[in-house]
């Protein structure tokens, strides 16, 4: 596309000035400036800068309180590790082994985002929270995936693949997939991991104008996690898992450490309840804490984010003492290929844009490069459980906090979701799992270690042990490995030592 068809095009948006500089580019800047521009529909530009300058501009109004219309999920249609028998979480587990072992299953990384909170130039999943063996997320969710299928094919005999299909972006795909060809894929078969890149959107100033990141370059962002449905048209993902035979899609965020990969409970739950739909949920630590809860508005399933519900709301209480609206979203979804395929033809376009105020890096009236101190710039957003709401049966999956979700958002230094408590949350259950396999401690004296059986949140384990994901996908297996043996402590029990 020539200059003056792309200048013709940005002016029926509304943004020729980004072309400001165009003078001072040099020619192959010019050329690389082009083909972004290039990707950009004036239609679609011009309807994006308009919703994104109006919805900031409107979330300084009231906005309709949504507690007067809130109601917890009907009991009906919650699962839970913590109140169900051990015979029905049985049965679930093993249909969702079978489900497996037939390669029906397949995990979804959402990866679009980078370790910037963490103080790192690169995607999150390449991060090492400082366990002894030293492994990255990637690796591990990378071992519990060849872990459970290694499961289901000596339970059936089987020979399964469960695929893995990882979201990028533009700041992640090229990382990510040179990452995972210098480690080999983990032991995967290349063929078995299918990268895709989401859409990038402009970042829009509050009177509605594109903003310049540099000269000759817009500031661009992911259009969210949401974003998932409109990449998977894009990349042609879903006709992939057709070809694949794949029925049913586990969907995760790369920053849960203890993210149970293809989870057969999880999955034989929502394919026994025949769900098109379903999420884990774990029970809010208390009222105010700041995550979503999954429940209904106006008789639809949603997740309503902490900042939209009201402190009285919040602190609501059921008849025997629990919170009325205590499921909290951990961004770990159950889908089915049809319902992904629904979504992708038919409400794609429906989906909600959420606002978010940035400080976006741009270049002012004179050229200069600016980092600003406050926030001067709108990021739109979907979310990918936005889509609840068109689901024909949604269930709800209550888990264990302790065994399923220590997210990794912050670097060191404040409380919560930081390096230091990922580790802990990763050796605590490793800990637990090797003394319910009948193992004991030593010290590096070859001291006994006294054991013990419950540990506060923020307290370390008193002995440090790693289990290998190819060792126990889920502390199964391990009582052969740790039964009346004396663990010296620190450990790494890896695939070497079984």
């Amino acid at each position: 596309m020539s200059f003056e068809e792309t200048k013709a095009r940005l002016e029926m948006a509304g943004q020729a000035h980004v072309l400001q500089f165009w003078s001072e580019l040099s020619p192959d800047e010019k050329d690389t400036f082009l083909t972004e521009l290039s990707q950009l529909e004036p239609e679609e530009l011009k309807e994006h800068c308009r919703r994104a300058a109006e919805a900031a501009n409107s979330q300084s109004t009231s906005e309709d309180l949504l507690d007067q219309r809130m109601e917890p999920v009907p009991p009906e249609f919650i699962g839970s590790v913590r109140k169900t028998d051990q015979r029905t979480l049985i049965g679930w587990e093993n249909e969702g082994v079978l489900q497996i072992s037939k390669s029906q299953v397949a995990v979804l990384l959402l990866a679009g985002g980078q370790g910037t909170r963490l103080g790192v130039p690169y995607p999150k999943g390449m991060y090492s929270v400082g366990l002894p063996s030293g492994k990255t997320l990637y690796q591990i969710q990378a071992e519990r995936i060849q872990k459970v299928q290694q499961l289901a094919d000596q339970k059936h005999g089987s020979k399964c693949t469960v695929p893995w299909y990882i979201m990028t972006s533009e700041f992640t795909l090229e990382p990510t997939e040179r990452f995972f060809k210098e480690n080999h894929f983990f032991g995967l078969n290349p063929s078995d991991v299918i990268m895709f890149e989401q859409r990038m959107i402009p970042a829009v100033s509050f009177d509605g104008k594109v903003i310049l990141e540099k000269k000759g370059k817009l500031a661009m962002a992911p259009d969210g996690n949401g974003g998932l449905y409109q990449a998977l048209v894009d990349n042609k993902a879903l006709e992939d898992m057709e070809k694949r035979g794949v029925q049913y899609l586990h969907v995760y965020c790369v920053d849960n450490i203890l993210v149970k990969m293809a989870d057969p409970v999880f999955i034989g739950f929502c394919v026994q309840k025949d769900a098109d739909c379903g999420a884990k949920v774990v029970d809010k630590a208390y009222p105010a804490e700041p995550v979503g809860v999954v429940c209904r508005v106006d008789g639809v399933h949603q997740v309503v984010e902490y900042s939209e519900i009201q402190p009285e709301t919040a602190e609501l209480r059921g008849p025997g003492g629990e919170l009325l609206f205590s499921a909290g979203n951990i961004c770990n979804h159950f889908f089915t290929r049809d319902f992904l395929k629904d979504i992708a033809e038919n409400f794609c376009q429906q989906l909600k844009q959420h606002v978010a105020l940035k400080k976006v890096p741009f270049v002012d009236k004179e050229g200069n490069q600016v980092k600003p101190t406050k926030p001067n710039g709108i990021k739109m957003e979907k979310f990918v459980f936005d889509v609840f709401q068109f689901s024909r049966k949604f269930v709800a999956f209550e888990v264990l906090r302790e065994e399923e979700f220590s997210p990794l958002k912050n670097a060191d230094g404040v409380p919560l979701d930081t390096p230091s408590t990922a580790r802990r949350s990763l050796l605590a259950q490793h800990y637990r799992w090797a003394l319910a396999a009948g193992g004991s401690f030593l010290n590096s004296d070859g001291e006994p270690i006294a054991p013990k059986h419950s540990l506060a949140r923020d307290e370390d384990p008193p002995a440090v042990c790693e289990i290998s994901p190819l060792v126990s996908y889920f502390g199964e297996g391990l009582e052969s490995v740790v039964k009346q043996k004396a663990l010296r402590s620190p450990l790494v029990l890896d695939g070497k030592m079984v």
